[in-house]
């Protein structure tokens, strides 16, 4: 019996050290959040447009080409990091980018999107965060590549970066197959 007291803690010791190391080598990247909308058809909505005074239906926004959603907003920095890659994705052939403005004042968006650049083929106002809730949105920025069959095939949370861009392109290319 002594000896069960004496061996019982070494081996919970060396379990949690294990354990501890496994963490370390394992591959984790904290923007690849599961989405459960993966390999789905995406989550349709209606709205209203930022730059009209028209409605946004999101289901008139699909068609033959991949479309990126992009959720963002003025006040949130690493949108404003992001942008010139969203600029650079824009001039992309059989790519439409659609723009969702998060919980933000429109006026300060439209403001920032005058200033930086418009890369939207449209802008969709999502005031209370509930397009955002389907979405599955956890934070902005947020995109979503989106093939031509309506299906989301991949979610990028966090902003597209110097360090992301290439690979998240690839991503893009592949969805046209």
């Amino acid at each position: 019996m002594q000896k069960y007291f004496f061996t019982a803690p070494l081996v919970i010791f060396f379990c949690i050290i294990i354990a501890f190391f496994y963490l370390l080598i394992i591959k984790r990247d904290p923007s690849e959040l599961p989405s459960v909308l993966i390999d789905q058809k995406v989550p349709l909505f209606e709205t209203t447009s930022l730059l009209s005074d028209e409605p946004f239906v999101f289901e008139k926004e699909l068609g033959k080409e991949t479309i990126l959603v992009n959720f963002f907003a003025s006040w949130c920095i690493p949108c404003q990091l992001e942008h010139p890659y969203i600029n650079q994705l824009s001039k992309e052939k059989n790519i439409k980018i659609i723009g969702v403005n998060y919980k933000d004042n429109s006026l300060k968006a439209i403001q920032w999107l005058n200033e930086l650049g418009n890369p939207y083929s449209k802008v969709a106002v999502d005031l209370n965060g509930l397009v955002g809730i389907n979405w599955g949105v956890y934070g902005i920025p947020e995109t979503f590549i989106v093939n031509k069959n309506n299906i989301i095939k991949y979610r990028l949370a966090g902003p597209i970066t110097k360090e992301t861009y290439n690979d998240f392109y690839k991503l893009i290319k592949e969805s046209h197959k």
